[in-house]
């Protein structure tokens, strides 16, 4: 069951990552009103005005469709893809997720991936911050812009915070239904998960 669960949870923080790029092209003005209303979903009440939003062309570019006012950076859900997911995230951590996405496109994944990150932070290639940064993801089977509903709405934290391990941070790395637990502890790339029971859990 553990593996299961933390297995799981690293599909959902990559789909939820899919997309991040650095901004390019341009979007139809009809798609981008209703990817932005969507991507912000993920953000806070009080901090959706001011973020950024990004989203995506036809051809799967990603774009600026609104800038920022505050250190949020909110992405849209990428057309075509299996489950809807948006995510809004700090600025600081725009590099490391476009990096991630430039060398997926290139076909690198898994371990090969997350060890050329680990060393570009390590060489200050690529910057990371060192203090907490939160992201924010919203799944659901569908967004209905006239009315503003995440239909099947499912929102979960990822706080990064580089290098933490269960000694600094007082974590487990075992995954918690509900309560925060360590991944990756001691990279770079190390995170607290909290992944809220899902509002159907006790149906089953």
């Amino acid at each position: 069951m553990q593996n299961r669960t933390t297995t799981f949870a690293v599909t959902i923080v990559a789909m939820a990552l899919a997309g991040l790029a650095s901004p390019s092209a341009a979007a139809e003005p009809g798609d981008a009103a209703a990817q932005l209303a969507a991507a912000i979903q993920a953000a806070p009440d009080d901090r959706r005005d001011g973020a950024r939003v990004l989203g995506w062309t036809d051809d799967g570019k990603v774009v600026e469709l609104r800038a920022g006012s505050n250190d949020l950076v909110c992405l849209a859900a990428r057309p075509g893809d299996a489950q809807w997911s948006v995510a809004c995230y700090h600025e600081s951590l725009e590099p490391f997720m476009a990096r991630g996405r430039e060398l997926l496109a290139q076909g690198i994944e898994g371990q090969e991936r997350i060890a050329i990150r680990e060393r570009e932070i390590a060489e200050g290639k690529l910057p990371m911050p060192r203090e907490p940064r939160t992201m924010y993801v919203l799944h659901g089977s569908g967004f209905d812009a006239p009315t503003g509903e995440v239909s099947d709405a499912y929102l979960r934290w990822v706080i990064y915070t580089p290098y933490a391990t269960p000694e600094s941070t007082g974590l487990t790395t075992r995954p918690v239904p509900g309560a925060p637990w360590l991944m990756a502890p001691g990279t770079a790339g190390a995170h607290i998960m909290i992944n809220p029971p899902r509002p159907d859990a006790n149906a089953r």
